[in-house]
């Protein structure tokens, strides 16, 4: 089945000449990254193709009930759940992340994230910055749009960057590419009927607003075919010869390059296949298939089922196809009311999720070359509220990271006996985007983009990634 696959864009972006663009699943061809990597590991050559999966808790998660539990604190601070040891010694997550509990020297556990901007939103946790930052020129892009414009070429088969978020931060577009405008923002595949997410009728609204472009539609036009396709891209190369002399900006550059890497997407067809669940085995699918009877309590409307772990098998098709960079949501952390049974039914998922994740990269050799991140736009507050709830609270927050040469099996930071405030090793959010740019070979303190105007932006503002981890 042919596909097209149109690049997604701000609502308030400025359209460009047209809105094409392709993608398709006319076979299979050529190695996947697995494959690479294991031909590489043969022969002693270490592979430049590395990848990140950045995973969005959505809504903020809970310190205390995730990675930082405060069994000494008041009861109306330490909840519900009891923490339990893990396979590193000394080291105690709560009850409800059993399984990541047991491969727990896989990761590295950071309980001290600080600098958050307190945006209900992903934008933080896709570029490093504030949405104010450097707005005056189209704001910050995310990293997947800055390894886009450092890595990307034209012959690219599979997009760089794909975002996969859901519920808020796709009505936000917080993935999206700021000052380096449309041709480096993500491929945006529409996964809704994979995965249902029910939007609260606010959002709903602020999606409608943003118009069809928003997403991708998965479907060819009635009639086209790929010789047509072809025919009507020459033909409108043609027509804009004239303009593209013009043009002193460079954007008319950009959109031949983006076209032309969609075509190479609808012609090689591997985007298409990594999407389609259906190619993986059944032991693989049960892998990140939790059993009915996992994650009890109660789910909030917006919340995830069992089902949601197969977002993360869909992110690493994605990677072992050859995109360096994409963007996974879970939904609904936003615990204002009921954090507890929520908690419950909720966090189960994304244990499983993550565990099947790390364990499915290491079974295939490709551990060392996906880097993970699993974090959220701020931590919940260590008082629990009269509604059972905990509140925003951007004081600390989580953030759980494993792969890409990231050395795993310790924790970073400490909190008061409380849980609300970071008392040794602060982590910020741009010393994880250095760490995670170092994965994939980049020096954010020695690399530069120009910006519209033309002057060079570093990639962060703080650029030594986290020396405990690399």
């Amino acid at each position: 089945m042919l596909t097209i696959l149109e690049r997604c864009r701000s609502s308030s972006a400025k359209r460009t000449r047209r809105q094409v663009l392709v993608a398709g699943a006319m076979g299979f061809g050529g190695m996947t990254l697995a494959d690479l990597l294991r031909a590489e590991d043969a022969s002693g050559v270490r592979s430049s193709v590395k990848s990140v999966i950045n995973i969005h808790l959505d809504g903020g998660p809970p310190q205390h009930d995730t990675i930082d539990p405060k069994p000494d604190a008041p009861e109306e601070v330490r909840g519900e759940f009891a923490p339990i040891a893990t396979k590193v010694t000394g080291l105690r997550v709560s009850e409800l992340m059993p399984k990541v509990a047991a491969i727990a020297d896989r990761f590295a556990f950071v309980r001290s994230l600080v600098g958050s901007a307190g945006a209900h939103d992903a934008f933080q946790c896709q570029s490093g910055f504030a949405a104010k930052d450097l707005q005056t020129v189209g704001g910050r892009p995310a990293m997947g749009s800055v390894v886009a414009k450092l890595r990307g070429t034209p012959t690219d088969a599979v997009p760089v960057f794909v975002d996969l978020l859901q519920g808020r931060p796709l009505v936000r577009n917080s993935a999206r590419p700021g000052f380096l405008g449309p041709a480096f923002g993500p491929f945006r595949p529409d996964i809704s009927k994979m995965f249902a997410r029910e939007l609260e009728a606010g959002m709903k609204g602020e999606l409608a607003a943003r118009g069809a472009n928003h997403t991708v539609q998965l479907t060819l036009a009635e009639g086209m075919t790929t010789e047509r396709l072809h025919d009507r891209t020459r033909l409108l190369a043609g027509f804009d010869d004239t303009r593209r002399d013009l043009d002193a900006s460079g954007t008319m550059e950009a959109l031949d390059k983006f076209n032309a890497q969609a075509l190479n997407i609808l012609t090689s067809g591997k985007l298409a296949a990594a999407l389609d669940l259906s190619q993986e085995s059944a032991k693989v699918q049960h892998r990140y298939a939790p059993p009915e009877s996992s994650g009890g309590g109660e789910k909030f409307y917006t919340s995830e089922d069992g089902s949601a772990a197969k977002k993360l098998l869909l992110a690493r098709r994605l990677v072992e196809a050859g995109v360096r960079c994409v963007s996974v949501s879970f939904s609904d952390f936003d615990t204002h009311s009921k954090n507890f049974p929520r908690m419950r039914q909720l966090i189960p998922v994304v244990d499983h999720a993550i565990a099947a994740l790390v364990t499915d990269l290491e079974d295939r050799g490709m551990l060392g070359d996906v880097a993970i991140v699993v974090w959220g736009e701020f931590g919940r507050t260590p008082k629990v509220n009269a509604a059972g709830g905990r509140d925003h609270w951007p004081e600390v927050g989580p953030a759980i990271l494993a792969g890409g040469g990231i050395k795993g099996g310790q924790v970073l930071g400490a909190t008061d006996r409380n849980g609300g405030k970071a008392v040794s090793r602060p982590v910020t959010y741009q010393e994880v985007f250095a760490t995670l740019y170092r994965t994939l070979g980049i020096t954010s303190g020695a690399t530069t983009i120009p910006d519209p105007t033309g002057r060079p932006q570093y990639l962060l503002d703080a650029c030594e990634p986290m020396r405990e981890l690399v």
